[in-house]
């Protein structure tokens, strides 16, 4: 890879620290994977999923967005929000099924009242604060507000956990903790199902009986929080951040490198220019003090890093040159741990995990294969980052890069989607399961007309109170009610036939289990039959069965019958019945859609045409039977 940088992400070595860390569980504990912040700066797909297939029994995040990406993203597992949420993203954690933590009971009640009304149960964790004075209920007022959230309707108390101040530099102050919470769990009736107090550094030292559920974060990324731990297990870390040398120049003793002139060469030499900075989530503070590999040599950072470039020494290296990968953090040397380097500046190795490659692609790999990557934004894509107009143009433009055909693109673009997205403004009216029967009678009373009966069925949400069947006597007529939301059922009506309910009648009209009510009215040269029933306002909104029966004539003198599909709809099946006098019936159908030729079936009087019940069918689609 040869970008101006990148991040590489070694998931063997991910699962690795997992199954170190592991050998320090007991034997009545799970753990909990830690995928806040995109996991460290790590992804926090890739790293959830990882870490499931490692046994991971829940997911933590920082807060509802984070937890809602990895739902979008396809994540099934339960998540525990650790921070505190707003009452303005209840909503959020409702439909995204997310697991709140509880530190006020003003934030409970809401989310009890808003789960109550979504008609769902709630699982939520609740904290104690057992000395670090973040969140929490203070341990005085705990057990009193956990009987309050017990008598609220739609939560369950799925857990209850607590938070080390210092777990990895303090332990008298982490076993105080540790007491604490001991203290508190052996006056509680009921025990949830999850009671987790210990993190990562926590596992080795302050890993309570009494808890049953372990957080691990930080170490399973591959960094120790103090240099005890590295005589204890072994990590490895799974973040390394790469970079090109861009340039390389000579540089002659006395000349000065970079803003401020902080750095002099005591020498003739030669330095090297890499195309990141701070800018990308290298540290500023590591000014003069960082190193690189290249070659496999340590090259000195000189002067002070700028926004965008970085310049190192070259002098002791014998075969730098321009587009020689660089390795600025990781890479399997101790020199480039993370918190090696933090350590140059007292900062701290998760802040630069998070910054680091602000501006670069990640890549993972597994078992040494490339198996994935993310996009420089660090993002996966999600609609509701964007406004419309901003959507309709990503659209337009994925749809142009997936086609590589700009006209082609174009014509999509204009003629499909402008139809629902802008014609449609934005409402989007779709059928399922679409079953319609047309049925020839044979009437010896009746000399020049077939008696048609039609059975339509479909599954479709119900946009208003009531609907429209509608008749004409000619296509001009009929045409406009291609146009109206309200129209279900279009009847082309025979010329020489007047518009009246003897001539066509709406048999049978069914929406869910009720029997509608129907009206007549003759309107502009048209017959309109108005379907409704009062239940049908409670209905709106949700999807549906719609049934509607028919009994008209249809001419013998026509000798083709056409059948359209006037809305997006998924699944087709046509059934055409005739009478023994129609020996030769032909088929031909315009499908717009992936399944252009559906299948024909022949039995008997009748011919069948469908779909597979999975395959959507554009509208301006239609069958056409000649006999």
């Amino acid at each position: 890879m040869k970008e101006r940088s990148w991040v590489e992400i070694n998931l063997d070595n991910f699962r690795f620290n997992i199954r170190e860390l592991k050998r320090f569980l007991l034997p009545h504990q799970g753990f909990l994977q830690i995928v806040k912040a995109d996991a460290y700066g790590h992804g926090a797909y890739e790293i959830a999923k990882a870490a499931l297939a490692e046994g991971a029994g829940y997911l933590g995040v920082a807060n509802p967005e984070e937890g809602k990406l990895l739902r979008v993203q396809g994540i099934t597992a339960p998540i525990l929000i650790l921070s505190p949420a707003l009452k303005e993203e209840i909503p959020e954690i409702i439909k995204y099924k997310l697991v709140p933590t509880i530190s006020d009971l003003t934030f409970a009640k809401a989310l009890s009242k808003q789960s109550s009304e979504a008609g769902v149960v709630t699982p939520v964790h609740v904290k104690i604060d057992t000395g670090m004075h973040r969140s929490g209920f203070r341990s005085e007022d705990f057990l009193s507000s956990l009987k309050k959230l017990g008598r609220m309707p739609n939560l369950e108390i799925e857990g209850v956990f607590s938070h080390f101040a210092a777990s990895e530099t303090d332990e008298v102050f982490s076993l105080k903790q540790l007491k604490e919470f001991e203290r508190i769990l052996a006056q509680m009736d009921n025990k949830p199902k999850y009671i987790h107090l210990a993190n990562s550094a926590a596992l080795m030292h302050n890993n309570s009986w009494q808890t049953n559920l372990v957080r691990l974060g930080i170490m399973s990324y591959g960094v120790y929080t103090n240099r005890e731990q590295q005589d204890k297990l072994a990590l490895r870390s799974v973040m390394t951040f790469k970079s090109v040398l861009a340039q390389v120049k000579d540089i002659k003793k006395g000349e000065y490198v970079g803003y401020n002139l902080t750095w002099k060469a005591a020498r003739d030499g030669r330095y090297g220019i890499i195309p990141i900075g701070y800018a990308d989530g290298y540290d500023f503070l590591l000014s003069n003090q960082g190193s690189v590999i290249i070659n496999k040599q340590v090259c000195r950072i000189i002067g002070k890093i700028s926004m965008d470039m970085i310049t190192v020494d070259l002098t002791s290296i014998d075969r730098a040159k321009t587009g020689d990968e660089v390795v600025l953090m990781g890479g399997g040397t101790n020199l480039l741990r993370a918190e090696q380097l933090a350590a140059k500046y007292d900062g701290s190795a998760y802040e630069l995990l998070c910054q680091i490659g602000r501006r670069a692609k990640r890549y993972y790999f597994d078992k040494g294969r490339l198996v994935s990557q993310a996009p420089l934004s660090r993002r996966e894509f999600v609609s509701t980052d964007y406004s419309d107009s901003k959507l309709g143009t990503i659209i337009s433009s994925a749809i142009n890069q997936r086609l590589q055909d700009e006209e082609l693109a174009d014509l999509i673009n204009k003629e499909v989607l402008r139809g629902f997205f802008y014609n449609k403004d934005k409402d989007i009216q779709y059928r399922k399961d679409f079953v319609h029967t047309i049925q020839f009678i044979e009437d010896k009373d009746i000399k020049d007309y077939y008696v048609t009966k039609t059975r339509l069925q479909f599954r479709k949400v119900l946009q208003n109170d009531y609907f429209i069947v509608a008749c004409a006597n000619s296509d001009k007529l009929l045409k406009k009610y291609f146009l109206r939301k309200d129209v279900e059922y279009r009847w082309l009506m025979d010329t020489n036939f007047a518009l009246h309910t003897e001539q066509f009648v709406v048999t049978k009209v069914m929406v869910k289990n009720y029997n509608l009510e129907t009206t007549h009215n003759v309107k502009d040269s048209c017959l309109e039959i108005r379907c409704q029933h009062p239940s049908l306002s409670d209905l709106k909104g949700i999807e549906v069965d719609f049934i509607i029966e028919t009994l008209t004539y249809y001419p013998k003198t026509s000798h083709q019958l056409s059948i359209y599909v006037t809305e997006l709809t998924k699944g087709v099946s046509v059934k055409f019945e005739f009478p023994d006098v129609l020996k030769s019936v032909e088929v031909s159908s315009i499908f717009s859609g992936k399944d252009k030729y559906p299948i024909i079936k022949k039995t008997g009087n009748s011919l069948t045409i469908s779909t597979n019940k999975q395959e959507w069918v554009f509208p301006n689609s239609g069958i056409i039977f000649s006999y």
